[in-house]
């Protein structure tokens, strides 16, 4: 597929330095791709409420295009369709901190709340008071479903409303309520022409024949609940419609904000034309639509389609909706010649020092790095079928990131120290769920291993820690149904060739039940017959990890 791109590892910052020359109120924070008010020291002087929102990119003009007075403080950014690092979301809270405090607006994503929560925890220790707002609008989804429902389109309206809140000078926990009032009323469905297509993985996510539609679909390229034949626009906004005012309760007599967003492909003329078929149908139903917009809001890349969003009003949120704001997608904007870079706060250095070529566990992190990016496509492909296709991607680039920085990784004082080093690596360079969860499971086993100095201890710590962090067990279809019967083996006295042969199974046993968590939960039976991609990463490694240690290599 044709991009407007120079490399497709670049997208995100170049994207960023874009916008920070086309909007002059927005800046860019150096080292990262995380946009920022360029007026960050006046919010600051004013003790208002800092918000900030984000998650993978690929969604423009959300979330960094809400960046200004009256609506966002900061928007942190991922790479296409990954969750930002812990790190760089706790970079961001620093960035933006105010007097005031930090409300944190998280799209209900596995990676997103991982991420975003444990830098919101992180935060908390440093003195930085922090509040979450999750947003799942998403009604094509079952509430029943184990991840829950997704985040898409309406997140934009809790953004306005908090804003507006927010450069009213309320508190956060005024802010924080109004914000919980939108994401709990806001309700969305979605419904896709066209798959997107990711930069790095350079093809379609899915593919639909000359008169399918998708119904339900994710904005991250993930299937939706029904492919049916495209019936004309007045039935799709009434099945939409439907669907959204069954769910949430909206009846006759009612007033509500109705957003029609495009999702990337889909041009002007049809966003008008089924805003038209939107409040036709409201009307018919005695609902009386007091706010329309229609553009695009928050996209899902080069995907042709188009999301509604209802949120019931009245005069309070009415007027928040009403406030001005100078965020460029809500929606003017300015020019400036010139970029603007504010510099990154400080963060805490890792451990450093030299960790010898010969030494055993050097070798074991070469090995894994390069098998893991040896196996970047297979993964990708693999992940493509059950989820949105970034496992393969985010892992590689992890990899990438430890080759290089290996030799610096403190081995004089000991390996618990290096595991401790490498996780600091993985939360800075990876973003999605695996990021979080490989840094928790290094970590837990770095504190193992010091305590009791045995491995297969460590490794037992580190599943136990992504079961606690995750919630995962066994029988979920994910990393823990292959690192759970691994640890099992070698806490039992089995060799790691078991532990091998152990997660082996439970991989390939993932092939024959349906997802209770993460991305592949969606899809439910359609992933029957394709082994989770997590899983099968974790047999990689740990036969590299084997491969490197043989006494014949």
């Amino acid at each position: 597929m044709k991009k407007l791109i120079n490399a497709a590892g670049d997208v995100v910052g170049e994207a960023l330095d874009g916008l920070t020359l086309t909007s002059a109120g927005i800046a860019r924070l150096a080292g990262s791709t995380t946009a920022v008010r360029s007026d960050i020291d006046k919010v600051r002087a004013a003790g208002q409420v800092a918000l900030l929102s984000g998650g993978g990119a690929g969604h423009e003009p959300a979330h960094a295009g809400y960046v200004g007075p009256g609506m966002l403080t900061g928007a942190v950014a991922g790479e296409v369709f990954t969750s930002p690092s812990v790190d760089a979301v706790l970079d961001a809270i620093r960035a933006v901190a105010t007097p005031g405090g930090v409300l944190l607006i998280v799209k209900n994503y596995t990676g997103d709340r991982l991420n975003f929560g444990l830098a919101a925890e992180l935060a908390r220790t440093e003195g930085i008071s922090t509040e979450t707002v999750v947003v799942a609008d998403d009604v094509a989804l079952a509430e029943v479903s184990g991840t829950g429902r997704r985040g898409i389109a309406g997140t934009v309206l809790v953004h306005k409303v908090a804003g507006a809140a927010a450069d009213a000078g309320l508190s956060l926990s005024e802010v924080a309520r109004l914000a919980r009032r939108v994401a709990d009323t806001v309700g969305s469905m979605g419904l896709a022409l066209s798959a997107c297509t990711v930069p790095a993985a350079g093809q379609p996510g899915f593919l639909l024949d000359e008169d399918e539609a998708e119904w339900g679909l994710g904005i991250h390229g993930e299937p939706g609940v029904e492919r049916a034949t495209l019936p004309p626009v007045a039935e799709v906004a009434a099945r939409l419609i439907t669907t959204i005012v069954e769910d949430r309760g909206i009846t006759s007599g009612s007033q509500v904000a109705l957003l029609v967003n495009g999702l990337g492909a889909t041009p002007p003329m049809e966003l008008s034309i089924v805003a038209d078929a939107a409040i036709r149908d409201l009307r018919k139903r005695g609902i009386t639509a007091t706010r329309v917009w229609a553009g695009t809001f928050l996209s899902a890349l080069d995907m042709a389609g188009v999301s509604i969003s209802l949120l019931p009003v009245d005069e309070e949120l009415l007027g928040l909706l009403d406030a001005p704001t100078t965020a460029p997608a809500w929606p003017r904007t300015e020019s400036t010649a010139e970029g603007t870079v504010l510099p990154a706060p400080p963060g805490v250095l890792p451990e450093s020092g030299t960790l010898a070529a010969s030494d055993p566990v050097r070798r074991a992190l070469e090995a894994v790095a390069e098998t893991l990016i040896a196996h970047r496509d297979e993964l990708t492909a693999m992940d493509r079928e059950v989820g949105d296709g970034d496992l393969g991607i985010s892992l590689a680039r992890g990899a990438a990131a430890i080759l290089a920085e290996t030799p610096t990784y403190p081995g004089e004082q000991g390996p618990a120290a290096v595991l401790r080093a490498v996780s600091a690596s993985v939360r800075r360079d990876v973003g999605g769920t695996s990021g979080p969860l490989y840094a928790i499971l290094l970590l837990r086993a770095a504190a193992a291993l010091e305590e009791t100095g045995s491995w297969p201890a460590a490794l037992q710590a580190g599943t136990d820690g992504i079961r606690d962090v995750g919630g995962a067990e066994v029988g979920d279809r994910t990393m823990i149904d292959a690192l759970s019967p691994a640890a099992e083996a070698l806490a039992t006295g089995g060799t790691l060739a078991a532990a091998i042969t152990a997660a082996r199974t439970g991989t390939d046993h993932t092939a024959t039940i349906t997802a209770r968590l993460g991305r592949s939960s969606y899809l439910g039976d359609r992933v029957l017959g394709h082994p989770d991609p997590g899983a099968y990463a974790v047999v990689l490694w740990l036969e590299a990890i084997s491969a490197a240690l043989s006494p014949t290599t």
